[in-house]
Parts: C-alpha cells; sequence; structure tokens
C-alpha cells in the first residue's frame, strides 16, 4: 500500500548503544542550541521546526545525548554501574536525570562536561524518573516498593509514598504537580496527592500490571500499558475505565500522549509501534521498524517528532505528520485505502468487551524498511564522558572520542541545576559552542583500554575500603571484648586475694 503525505515516515536511525535501548526523552529546548538542520539534496528541507537533541538509555549501562544535525557527534555519559532503565530531561532542559538498577538516580549536565550528582535512597533497583513541570521536584519509583520525592532546587530527599505491595515500575507527576500517578506489579495504579502525600484514588487490574503510565496533557485522564497486551485509558475525575485497546499481541511496554491529547502512541514487545486515535476511539497505523522488542516511545515537546528504541540497539526517529490534519481527515482518508470487508475493530470503549486481534482490522500498517530504501543511517562518532565516583555530589569529567566505524553491537544483557532566570542569548550561544566545539579522534587524552582499566582500579579500590571499614569494627568490637575479659579476670583476682 502507498504512503500518503499524511502517514507517519520514518526519517533516520541512530546507532551507538551496545545493548537495548530502555528510554527516550526529547530536550525542550534543542532547537536552540543549535540551528536546524536540512535534509539531504533531492529530499527537500523539513517543513517545521525540529528538536534537535534527545537522549536515551540502555542496558549497557550509559545514557546518550543525540544532536539529529548531520555529522555531528553523540554523547555519551558514564557512570552508572548496571542497566539505566529511565532517562529524562528537566522542563528547561539543562539537566538530564537517569534511574538505574544499581540503585541511584543520578542528575547530569547534558554537555561535554556531563558533570552529574548521585542520589541514594533506595534499597532496590530505580525504575523511573519524572520531573515536574515546574522543574522543582522528581519523583522516581523503585523495586523497593517506594516512590521518592526529591527537591531539585537543593537536591535533596523530600518524602517517601509507601502503598504499594510489589516492586513499582513507573510513577509520573500530573501537569499541575498536584498529583502522582504510579504502577506496580501489585496491579494497581494509584494516584497520590503530593500536598497530604496521601492516596487518594485507586485502580485494580485482576489480569496484568501496568508496566508504564502517564498522564493525559490536560490532566483529566491517565493512559496504562499493560502486561497483558492491553492499553486503558481511566478518566481519574469519575474514577472510571474510559476506554480499553487490545491491539497487540504481546506485552505493552510505554505510551506516549501527543501534545494535543488526540493521539496515543504506544510500545510493544510484538516489535510494533501503534498509534492509536482517542477522539475517534480506534487504531490508526501499525508501524514497523523494528527487529525485536519495542520497551520506549517517545514524542517530541511539540509532537512533529517522535522517536522509539527497544531490544535492536536502535534509536528510530519518525516524523509524525498526521498532526497536521484534522484527526476525522485522517480517518477519512485511511477508511478509503482499506478494503471494504474489513471487519469493524477497537470500538472497545468502556464498558464494551474487547474483542479478539483479528488479521483484517481498519488501520494502515507502515513498514518503513521495505518503503525507504534509501533511509538515511547515523552512527555517530561519540564522545565518552566519564563521571568518576566521590564523595561530592559534583564529580570530575574527562573526555574521550570513541572511533566510530566498525564497532559491532555485543549480545543484548540478559537482565530485562534549575536554573530560575530565563536563558540568554549569550548563555544559548555558548550552550551551541559546547556541543559543536569538541575534540578530534586525533586528539584523546586517554586511550580506551585505560580508561577500562582505571575504572576497574576505583571499583576494586571502593570493595577494599568497604573491606577495611568492616575490619576496622571487627577490630574494635575485639578491643571492646578483651578489655571486658581483662576487666573480668582483674575482679576475680581481687575476689581470690580477698578471701585468701
Amino acid at each position: 500500500m502507498a504512503s500518503a503525505p499524511e502517514d507517519p515516515v520514518l526519517e533516520r536511525y541512530f546507532k551507538g548503544h551496545k545493548a537495548a535501548i530502555t528510554s527516550v526523552d526529547f530536550s525542550p529546548n534543542g532547537k536552540q542550541l543549535v540551528p536546524c538542520y536540512s535534509c539531504p539534496e533531492g529530499k527537500g528541507a523539513l517543513k517545521s521546526k525540529v528538536v534537535l537533541n534527545s537522549t536515551t538509555a540502555s542496558w549497557d549501562t550509559f545514557l546518550m545525548l543525540w544532536n539529529f544535525r548531520p555529522q555531528t557527534r553523540a554523547f555519551r555519559y558514564v557512570g552508572h554501574k548496571d542497566v539505566v532503565t529511565s532517562v529524562q530531561f528537566s522542563p528547561l532542559g539543562n539537566l538530564l536525570a537517569s534511574a538505574s538498577r544499581d540503585r541511584t538516580v543520578r542528575l547530569w549536565t547534558p554537555d561535554k562536561r556531563g558533570k552529574s550528582s548521585e542520589f541514594k535512597a533506595h534499597t532496590a533497583p530505580v525504575r523511573s524518573v519524572d520531573f515536574s513541570a515546574d522543574g522543582q521536584f522528581l519523583a522516581t519509583a523503585s523495586e523497593d516498593k517506594s516512590i521518592k520525592i526529591w527537591n531539585m532546587y537543593r537536591q535533596r530527599f523530600l518524602y517517601s509514598l509507601y502503598r504499594h505491595t510489589h516492586w513499582v515500575r513507573c510513577a509520573k507527576f500530573s501537569p499541575d504537580g498536584r498529583l502522582i500517578v504510579s504502577c506496580s506489579e501489585d496491579k494497581t495504579i494509584k494516584i497520590w496527592d503530593t500536598t497530604s502525600k496521601q492516596c487518594v484514588s485507586n485502580f485494580t487490574d485482576s489480569v496484568g500490571f501496568a508496566n508504564f503510565v502517564d498522564f493525559n496533557p490536560n490532566g483529566t485522564c491517565i493512559a496504562s500499558a499493560g502486561s497483558d497486551h492491553t492499553v486503558k485509558i481511566w478518566d481519574i475525575r469519575v474514577n472510571k475505565l474510559l476506554q480499553h485497546y487490545q491491539v497487540h499481541s504481546c506485552g505493552v511496554n510505554c505510551v506516549s500522549f501527543h501534545p494535543s491529547g488526540n493521539y496515543l502512541i504506544t510500545a510493544s514487545s510484538d516489535a510494533t509501534l501503534k498509534i492509536l486515535d482517542l477522539l475517534e476511539g480506534r487504531l490508526i497505523y501499525t508501524l514497523q521498524g523494528h527487529t525485536g522488542p519495542v520497551f520506549t516511545v517517545s514524542f517530541s515537546k511539540g509532537g512533529e517528532l517522535f522517536s522509539s528504541g527497544g531490544a535492536d540497539a536502535q534509536v528510530l526517529l519518525w516524523r509524525t505528520n498526521f498532526d497536521e490534519l484534522n484527526c476525522k481527515d485522517v480517518i477519512k482518508r485511511n477508511l478509503k485505502r482499506l478494503h471494504l470487508d474489513s471487519p469493524p475493530h477497537l470500538l472497545d470503549i468502556h464498558p464494551r468487551i474487547p474483542h479478539s486481534h483479528e488479521e483484517k482490522i481498519e488501520t494502515v500498517e507502515i513498514n518503513p524498511k521495505l518503503e525507504v530504501m534509501d533511509l538515511q543511517t547515523s552512527t555517530p562518532p561519540v564522545v565518552d564522558v566519564l563521571s568518576f565516583d566521590s564523595t561530592t555530589k559534583t564529580t570530575e569529567t574527562i573526555v574521550r572520542t570513541l572511533p566510530h566505524k566498525g564497532e559491532e553491537m555485543d549480545r543484548y544483557f540478559l537482565n530485562p541545576s534549575l536554573m530560575p532566570s530565563e536563558c540568554s542569548p549569550t548563555t544559548l550561544k555558548k550552550k551551541a559552542e559546547d556541543m559543536s566545539d569538541l575534540p578530534s579522534e586525533s586528539q584523546r587524552s586517554i586511550p580506551l583500554a585505560v580508561t577500562d582499566a582505571l575504572e576497574h582500579i576505583m571499583e576494586q579500590l571502593n570493595v577494599l575500603t568497604q573491606t577495611v571499614s568492616i575490619l576496622e569494627q571487627r577490630l574494635t568490637l575485639t578491643e571492646d571484648k578483651l578489655k571486658d575479659c581483662l576487666e573480668n579476670q582483674q575482679k576475680l583476682c581481687n575476689a581470690i586475694q580477698q578471701k585468701s
């Protein structure tokens, strides 16, 4: 089926991670950091403003910052010691927050220096991070069954939310910051009041649990991505299930609302992305581009782009297109391109019972790898930004440049400042210079092997420090016991002398 102008288009894809991608997010002010770019000759200029930066997290323990301008280096942030499960830009775009299975949360400055602060409060792997809309607070969700709230201005822990009885997979602020929604493997979705710090609403699912949950742009509804292959829309004003979509053949891992609130995109382990029209209550697009499970998807802040990542370790960048037309016009055009004998599907609006997934559905299927033969591939040179642990929150970094050709993908991992003032033109210009003025490959300061060896030595030193600390404690206990024995012996001798 030939593609239409309103269909989503895969513009390019990026390679740089060495394992599955777990999270993706767009910079809110990326278009201010570097100038917009044009498509290669023959393809024409991009039709709208482009968000030029995005960040991804991966099972390879790294964060990466991508610049969408051609021939631009990517930044790889090194600091976490285990899988990075979630990443997000702050509302001003001057901070990156990341969560990891190493039980820590890190705040990074998204530039070539990449200074970071490490937060430790969770006692188990951290699954998600989310900034409040004003950027003053950060919510983190963990397998220790808690949600923790942090003050970003003071960079300190504030309080915990406890009511879940199993791992908490995701926690998100409402657009106005008054509520938090969380989902857990205890098969519940909870709504929390940030003022009273109490759970004010609870949704329960008897079949599966939600992998991901988020508010719609106006904060009246939430969407959940279910392990039972479903996507559900709940109205939190009346605590009712509004829509129930059963369009995937495997678990749904992530959802993202279009800024208009009219569309929802879903990512699933069935290797597809689905785009739902929430006004019409139906599936309108099925996107095939990944070669394995898709773990994450996100619209850009303006909605003109969206990006996805998964087990194939690739970042796919898509142009939305369909949001330029009225949603009803898209539906009408799509219906004209379908067979008339297609059975009705996806009118699964509460309280109707969802029916089984048919092969023939009223949706447009797009496989960019079949339709686009000259797709632009980007495997940019990578600048590694190393953050060494220290007793202070902010650590110094060392930059090294890696060759970008001939790198082979490793096998997949087995286990699944705040700035209150406005950004001035001078500051923005400096940021642009920071992103472009990078060391060349001939200016490497530290070879990769040496850096890896240093990292290993530091890990061993940390182990030795902990061991020495334990030995000191045991020595102190031994000295105390020996002192008690000597005192008892002295008392016993005095008692014998008195009797004699």
